[in-house]
C-alpha cells in the first residue's frame, strides 16, 4: 500500500513526496537504533537528531511517541510473538520452552525497545497477549513431561525476562555474555527434581503488571 498523507485539494489522501518519504523512512530507522539503545526512555527529540531532521518533521508524521513505537518496532514484535507458536513444534516441551526463552532474552539484550514495549502493559502488549496462550501450553507441557517444576507459573515468564535483560543491560559495558550464565542459573532452577524449593504464592497477572509497571518506562 502506498504511503500517504492528507491535505489534497479534493479532500482526500495524496502520496507522499519523495523527499517526504524519505525523511519518513529516516526517522523511522533513527526510531530503532535509538529505542534500541535506550528503550522508550528515549523522546522524539532524540530520535529527530538520530535522523538529522528538525522535530517538527518527526510530530508531522508520528504524532507521538506511542506511533512511532508501533511503526519502528512492528516487523520485530511479529518475531516475538512467532516465537512461542514455534516453540510448541519442538521435540520435547523442555527443549521449547528454554529455546524459546533463550532466544527472546537474546532479543531483549540486543534492543531495549523491544523489550520495553513487549513486556510493558499499555495497549503495545497485544504481543503479550498473543503469546501468552502458546507459552501457557509450553509449560503444562513441560509440567506434564515431569521437566518443569509444578509450582512454576506462566505469569513468571515476563518477571524472569526482566531479570535477565537488566543483568544484560548492566553488564554490557563490562561483560556483554554474563547474562547467559544467569539466564542459565534460571533455567537449571526451573527444572523439576528434589532440591527444589518452596516457591510461596504464585504471583496474579496484576501482581505481574503492577511491578512491570514500575520498572519499565512508558510511552
Amino acid at each position: 500500500m502506498a504511503v500517504t498523507e492528507m491535505g489534497s485539494a479534493s479532500g482526500g489522501p495524496r502520496p507522499l513526496r519523495r523527499d517526504a518519504e524519505l525523511n519518513r523512512r529516516r526517522i523511522i530507522e533513527a526510531a530503532r537504533e535509538v529505542f534500541a539503545a535506550r528503550g522508550l526512555a528515549a523522546t522524539l527529540d532524540d530520535v529527530a537528531h538520530r535522523a538529522g531532521v528538525g522535530i517538527g518533521t518527526v510530530y508531522r508524521r508520528f504524532p507521538t511517541k506511542e506511533a512511532l513505537v508501533e511503526v519502528a518496532l512492528e516487523d520485530r514484535l511479529e518475531e516475538l510473538a512467532g516465537l512461542a507458536e514455534t516453540a510448541l513444534l519442538a521435540p520435547t516441551a523442555w527443549e521449547g520452552l528454554t529455546t524459546f526463552f533463550c532466544r527472546i532474552t537474546d532479543m531483549h539484550a540486543a534492543d531495549r525497545g523491544l523489550r520495553d514495549v513487549a513486556l510493558g502493559t499499555h495497549q503495545l502488549a497485544r504481543v503479550g497477549k498473543r503469546m501468552r496462550p502458546p507459552v501457557q501450553r509450553l509449560v503444562e507441557r513441560a509440567q506434564a513431561e515431569g521437566t518443569l517444576r509444578a509450582d512454576f507459573n506462566v505469569h513468571d515468564v515476563p518477571l524472569l525476562m526482566l531479570m535477565v535483560s537488566e543483568v544484560a543491560y548492566n553488564s554490557e559495558p563490562f561483560h556483554p555474555d554474563a547474562y547467559v550464565r544467569y539466564r542459565q542459573l534460571l533455567l537449571d532452577g526451573l527444572r523439576a527434581g528434589p532440591a527444589t524449593g518452596d516457591l510461596g504464592e504464585p504471583l496474579t497477572l496484576p501482581d505481574v503488571n503492577a511491578i512491570v509497571d514500575s520498572w519499565l518506562p512508558n510511552c
